[in-house]
This record gives structure tokens, sequence and C-alpha cells, in this order.
């Protein structure tokens, strides 16, 4: 039922009732002057609907079950496994994955006539190890985003370089980070607490973001004091090349320990393909990392306080995307990086990590979905050394709505069957030089897994 008429029902109810109280007015005329007011009313409505609010609402989880070949709950698996994995080493994450893990995005968009617009943006997030399905005991339920943006102000209307600029403050992740996907990686993390300015127009092909970004690694132990690293960031954009360039500075974490770094520069170069290393559809990123002092967590800028004031490393990326056949897609990627004094004078870990996945369509709902994984280990922590490789293939039945709609249409049921094993050598190892910390034991295992991930 409309509910004007509904209005209107009740009305006339009200109406009946009043004239008896007032015969000098018609039941006509109260009728009349009450079907105007809803008529404002809804007018009303609608001019402020076109400045209303407008909520969107976004998400992804992942949920899987994983069996080792002794049928006992696998562990120790996921795309950081092996022990280069502490230095950020990953390897295909298809078949390995058991944990639960989930985020929520609220967010509220408000716009003016003026085409200025407003933007609101709270993360929850929680992950679990455990099967079972009451978890509050074991939960992280966490805010991992918290932040405000203002778009698009009259004030710099005319401006060339700040009229389609975006300011921001608050917790959040840098909205210029991207992953490697099937590493469950990403390739630059930038996150923390702060203020920016994105899309600052310098020339008509020059666009770049500013941002200062607050992160702590802690209290010292003798003062109640939090160190914080503060990273400024100018993340550069010329046609298809990405120039982000960081600096940083956390003056009290020397306090911590005199070998520690206190500053430290970082940079990262890439290219964004628009296509398949230049050979068909799809796309393709590649590109180097480079880090000094706190700055050589490469991946997750200024995320790391123990490193030395003389850590240094260099990763190199590429990965690409591609269909070769009418039912059948190709996904290659490649990490490597070399680093020094890290976390001890004369350390030295070098890693490569090497993936491809293939997806072969059957029908419109489901796929064969296949993954190998290499990656090579040359690890020394000033104490003792191993190296060695490790190896995982994976064979994944999958179901998904839309086998045609390519690798990143989600949700998608698998199920997965991989086989994991690495050098004796690496049995046992950790570049940390507490021996419990180590993340590898013997490899040669099946490991089976049900899974399911969507995103939205």
């Amino acid at each position: 039922m409309n509910y004007k008429v509904l209005t209107l029902a009740v009305g006339m109810g009200l109406a009946a009732n009043s004239v008896v109280a007032d015969s000098n007015v018609s039941l006509e005329e109260r009728m009349s002057e009450l079907e105007a007011r809803m008529d404002n009313t809804e007018q009303t409505s609608l001019d402020s609907a076109s400045q209303a609010s407008q909520f969107e609402f976004h998400g992804y989880a992942r949920s899987g079950l994983l069996i080792n070949d002794n049928f006992n709950g696998a562990t120790g698996t996921g795309p950081y496994m092996t022990s280069a994995g502490a230095l950020g080493a990953p390897v295909g994450r298809l078949g390995l994955e058991d944990d639960h893990y989930v985020e929520a995005n609220l967010i509220h968009n408000r716009r003016l006539d003026d085409g200025s617009s407003a933007r609101f943006h709270i993360m929850l997030a929680d992950s679990v190890e455990t099967n079972n399905e009451w978890t509050a005991s074991d939960s992280q339920l966490n805010v991992r985003q918290v932040y405000s943006e203002l778009s698009n102000l009259s004030m710099f209307e005319g401006s060339s370089s700040l009229a389609n600029a975006t300011f921001w403050a608050g917790k959040r992740f840098d909205r210029a980070n991207y992953d490697i996907h099937f590493f469950d990686s990403d390739i630059v993390f930038l996150s923390g607490t702060g203020a920016g300015i994105y899309d600052v127009q310098l020339s008509d092909n020059w666009k770049t973001n500013f941002s200062i970004y607050g992160r702590d690694f802690g209290v010292i132990d003798s003062a109640d004091l939090d160190i914080e690293n503060y990273i400024a960031t100018m993340n550069n954009w010329v046609g298809n090349w990405q120039i982000m360039l960081s600096g940083m500075k956390a003056a009290d974490n020397k306090e911590r320990g005199a070998e520690l770094a206190d500053s430290g520069v970082h940079a990262l170069i890439a290219y964004h393909g628009a296509n398949f290393y230049g050979f068909g559809e799809g796309f393709s990123k590649h590109g180097v990392l480079i880090g000094d002092g706190l700055g050589a967590e490469v991946k997750g800028v200024g995320s790391n306080g123990n490193l030395t004031k003389d850590a240094q490393a260099l990763r190199a990326f590429t990965y690409g995307v591609t269909r070769f056949a009418d039912n059948w897609r190709f996904a290659p990627a490649l990490m490597a990086e070399y680093s020094q004094d890290r976390f001890e004078k004369n350390d030295e870990f070098t890693w490569v990590s090497a993936n491809v996945r293939l997806a072969q369509e059957l029908t419109e709902n489901f796929e064969m979905v296949y993954e190998g994984s290499y990656q090579y280990m040359d690890l020394d922590n000033a104490v003792d050394s191993a190296k060695g490789s490790y190896y995982k293939a994976t064979v994944a039945p999958t179901l998904k709505l839309s086998t045609s709609s390519g690798f990143f249409d989600r949700p998608e049921l698998r199920f997965a069957v991989s086989y994991v094993d690495w050098s004796e050598d690496l049995n046992n190892y950790s570049i940390n030089l507490d021996p419990e910390s180590a993340t590898m034991g013997e490899g040669g295992e099946m490991v089976f897994a049900l899974q399911m991930e969507t995103w939205f």
C-alpha cells in the first residue's frame, strides 16, 4: 500500500472526529489540507535525498579446513610456512590456508550539489584458527581502519593541482597499496595513523599523493614511553610508472638497543602494464623496492622496529594475469629479495619465490585450478645457516558463479589436494636465534583442504 494512501485513510478518521467538534470546517477541506501537507512532506524528502547520505558495505572472508595425510589437523601451513616466511617470503597460498579471516567495511558517503564530497570508512576484522563455531575466547576482533576523507572541495575550484584532490585523516591502509593475490603478499603496504592528500595534479601526466603516518614499536623497558616511527611519503604516478619515496624517523628506538635503526629510507619503482607483458589481453606489474635502516622492511613500510642501523634490502617482483585459450587462464608470479645486516651484524638472507596458477574452465560453474610453487632460500642469521628449496603442487576442483568472469570473481568453494616438500637442510631452521621459533618440520606431506573465499 502507498504510504500516502495509508496516511490519508488515517487522516480521514481523525478528520471525521474533528468535524464533530468544528462544524464550520468541512471534511473535504480538511482532507484537501492534509493531502497538501503530505505532498509538501514528500517533496521535502525528495529534495533532501538529492544530497542524502549513501552507505556502502564491502567485505572479504575466507574459511578453511586442512587435514594432513595422517588425518590430523595440518599445522604450520600457510603462505609464510617456510623459514624465509619470517622475512616476508611467500609461497603459493592455494590449499594451504586454514584460518578463518573476515573483514567488514562500512562506508558512509555524502555529496553536495557543488560536487564536493565526504567519506567515512570503518573496517572491522577478525582472525581465528579454531574450527569451532563459538570463538569469543580466541577472537582478535579489531578496528583496522577508521578515517574520513574530503574530496573536490569548492574552495580549490579553479586550482590546477588541488581541484580534484582528496584530503584524509585517521587510521587507514594507504589507498595505493597493492598485492599479488596468489601469494597472499602485498607488494607494498603502508598503513598507520596520520593524514595526507591524494591526487595532487602536478602536471597533465603527473599525479602524486603526500602522506604522513605514525606507527608504534612498543615501549622502552626503562620508561613508559611509546616508540613512534613517523613516515613521510610521496607517491608519484607518471603514466604507467609509479615512483614512491619514503623517509622515516623513530627518535627513541635506539633506547631499545644501541645497534637498532632510528631512521630509514624506502623507495619503490614500478611499471603497471595494461597488457600481459606486451602480449595479448590481461595485465602485468613489475618493479623493485629498496630500503635502508628502518626502510629495509620493504613490504611493510616502517613497520619493523627490530632492524639494525646498517640494515639494507632489495626486492624485485613481477606478476601478471592472462587468458591464453578460450577456457584457460594463466597467472605467473615471481618475487626475490636480498638483505644484509638485517637483525644482526653480518646476517645475510636471500630468497626467491616463484608461483604459477592455472585455471581450466570446464563449465560455467566448475573449473579445475592448478598451482605450482617453488622457493629457494639461502639464510644466514650470523650464527648458523641453511639453504635449500621448497616445493608445492596443488589441484583444486572449484565451484563459482561464473568461471568466465576470470581469476578474481568470487565467491569460490574449493576442495584442494596439495603436496609439500623441502630440503632436509631447512628442517627446523629459524632465522631467529630461538630454536623454538622454527616453523619448518619435515617435508613430504599431503594436505587436504576445504575452503571458501569471497569478496565484494
